[in-house]
């Protein structure tokens, strides 16, 4: 069973997507063994302290530079063991430290139909704005593989959401957590913790 840590930065909605399937037993071929969190206070530490989850809180603040930021980040993965690494809301950019050691072995999830309304600024409430401004009648979500290249990785996973009248940018990034980031999340880490399992036993 491999080692999953999960980077976050704030409520924590699609870490806790991920433990409800551990929970279930849908999320069977990892363990989450670390919340790591880009801001101190988040709600997502919360969650995953009720579900007995180790967590660490790695400031991007309190680095000067990305390269000190990403070195910390590896780190900590390195001191938990991790084997495998999902984004769940990380506000951050990894860098080339992280991103080479788990090549192939860091999924993210965006809130659209990648390559649309995707890349570097594109994040958070700013996504779905950027849908409804194009007028779009169809969003969702997709879990990619992480690379350098912001949202440039292998597609995974997506799902299509459509997008009403009257949708607020809001109510739009709601629609879309449920009805396809909760969804796809949980399924692509287990597909791939399947697949790499032989390879990293813990």
């Amino acid at each position: 069973m491999l080692r999953i840590g999960v980077l976050v930065s704030g409520g924590g909605t699609n870490l806790q997507a991920l433990l409800d399937a551990q929970a279930a037993g849908s999320l069977s071929s990892g363990r989450i063994a670390l919340v790591l969190s880009s801001r101190e206070g988040a709600y997502a530490l919360e969650r995953a302290g009720r579900a007995g989850v180790e967590t660490a809180v790695v400031p991007r603040k309190a680095y000067p530079d990305a390269g000190e930021f990403d070195r910390a980040i590896l780190r900590e993965l390195r001191e938990h063991r991790i084997d495998f690494v999902v984004l769940a809301g990380f506000l951050s950019i990894l860098g080339p430290g992280v991103i080479g050691e788990y090549r192939d072995r860091i999924i993210n999830v965006h809130p659209s139909l990648i390559p649309s309304f995707c890349g570097a600024g594109f994040y958070g409430l700013r996504v779905h704005q950027a849908a409804l401004d194009y007028g779009v009648k169809v969003t969702g979500a997709t879990v990619h593989l992480v690379n350098e290249v912001p949202d440039g990785g292998k597609i995974l996973l997506q799902k299509a959401v459509e997008v009403r009248e009257g949708d607020t940018p809001e109510i739009l990034q709601k629609r879309v957590m449920e009805e396809a980031e909760w969804v796809l999340l949980p399924r692509a880490a287990q597909m791939c913790c399947a697949a790499l399992e032989p390879l990293y036993r813990d």
